[in-house]
């Protein structure tokens, strides 16, 4: 008997989603294009002020007006009146798409073997059926960079939109090799390493990278002087980052090692934005004078030192803007990528305010990506990828009532709202015989 309400227990896991989808009576279920007019929304386009009873229009994946009494044509109308219209947002950093159960290895593909691998690409690896991509798109997360992790450089990350069949329908026109800085502080408070064992191990780190970074450049001589060279993918990886064809993304958290990475990153001549930062705050001036940007994240965190006060973290975006840091806001995350409008949140609270914490997920990030062109605020001949809130976004209270993405008009569901649809109202069962 246990061993047949065992098979009952699988197969109603396994059917499990065809019910719930089943139960799912949204106006439409996958991400539909056309043209739409929303109406009677405050905008806030972020570059050029608000605009009150306003309405956009999106044409062709495109925002075709901005202002009041746009006519619809024959566009579909959406009565967005009491909503407001806000730029898509923009996660700095996560690997949203590359894992998909943390706790299964064949569900990762964020990581290579070894300690060299820039010519990995995460954009090949990001599942476009992850079900965390619904999940995050309704909170307003529209665009996510994906970031590899492991080794010294261990891969080149990708700027994706979250709607697609494909990677390559992903892809936002971003891409970035990664370079995690030799670090010279203690990996956790488990660290049991002595002072002198940590010197050692960062000095060597150190060594490895400038002797990857010297056969690097050598190669690049080689190939602009026409040699003929044979294959070796990882240096014609990097050789695109001395060449300035990708920018080069310095993962980097402890200020000594921060300074470090600015010393390096000069003498290198190297096209860099910073990432991980999370003692920004100590050296901001150094930052600004640098002239980098920084991607930092995320804000629901511990500080670095036991010594440092609760909210380190918080106001680490805010110092760094003070001194003229260009800041950009991630969730480092996986699943929890939704959370990122709480953590541009907690950084407007705590310092940076609600004005530059927006721009930090939006047309911050979309200059920073090299992407403002198309993306980052609500002006006439961007992409049409935008939210439609019931108030901000970084409030909890706030409920997102509508995404689009390039123009498509993305349905507002994912697994836990099925799941919450399916035993909102359940019935107590199959009846007895």
């Amino acid at each position: 008997m246990k061993k047949i309400q065992n098979i009952y227990y699988t197969l109603a896991l396994l059917l499990f989603p065809l019910f719930a989808q089943a139960q799912f009576d949204g106006e439409f279920i996958k991400p539909r294009n056309g043209n739409f007019l929303l109406q009677g929304a405050t905008i806030v386009t972020v570059t050029n002020g608000t605009i009150e009873n306003g309405s956009v229009l999106i044409e062709q994946g495109k925002i075709k007006a901005v202002g009041n009494n746009i006519p619809a044509g024959d566009a579909e109308v959406i009565d967005c009146s009491g909503h407001y219209i806000y730029p898509g947002m923009f996660d700095g950093g996560s690997r949203l798409g590359l894992v998909e159960v943390n706790s299964l290895a064949e569900t990762q593909d964020f990581a290579e073997i070894g300690q060299v691998t820039p010519n990995m690409q995460a954009l090949v690896a990001v599942n476009p059926n992850s079900v965390a991509i619904p999940v995050t798109r309704v909170s307003g997360v529209t665009t996510t960079l994906a970031v590899p992790s492991g080794g010294l450089f261990p891969g080149t990350a990708a700027l994706i939109n979250l709607n697609g069949y494909t990677p390559d329908q992903m892809y936002a026109g971003f891409k970035g090799v990664v370079l995690n800085f030799p670090s010279s502080a203690r990996r956790s408070t488990w660290d049991r390493r002595s002072d002198e064992d940590i010197k050692k191990e960062a000095e060597t780190a150190q060594k490895t990278l400038n002797e990857i970074w010297e056969r690097a450049i050598t190669y690049h001589k080689l190939q602009s002087s026409g040699a003929e060279l044979q294959f070796y993918p990882e240096m014609e990886q990097l050789s695109k980052v001395i060449s300035g064809e990708l920018p080069l993304l310095v993962e980097v958290n402890a200020a000594a090692d921060i300074e470090a990475s600015l010393k390096w990153i000069k003498e290198k001549e190297v096209n860099a934005i910073l990432t991980g930062v999370a003692e920004g705050w100590r050296v901001a001036d150094k930052i600004a004078e640098a002239g980098l940007p920084v991607i930092v994240g995320p804000m629901l965190s511990i500080p670095t030192r036991q010594s440092d006060r609760f909210d380190a973290a918080y106001t680490n975006p805010g110092k760094m803007a003070k001194a003229g840091v260009k800041v950009v806001i991630r969730s480092n995350d996986a699943e929890n990528t939704r959370n990122l409008p709480f953590n541009a949140g907690f950084a407007a609270a705590y310092g940076l305010g609600k004005e530059e914490a927006l721009k930090a997920v939006t047309i911050n990030a979309a200059e920073v990506f090299g992407v403002a062109d198309r993306m980052g605020s609500i002006e006439v001949g961007k992409d049409a990828t935008l939210l439609v809130s019931t108030g901000d976004p970084f409030e909890t209270k706030t409920q997102i009532r509508h995404v689009f993405i390039d123009g498509y008009r993305v349905p507002m569901s994912n697994r836990h709202i099925k799941l919450y649809q399916e035993f909102l109202e359940r019935s107590p069962g199959l009846e007895k015989n």
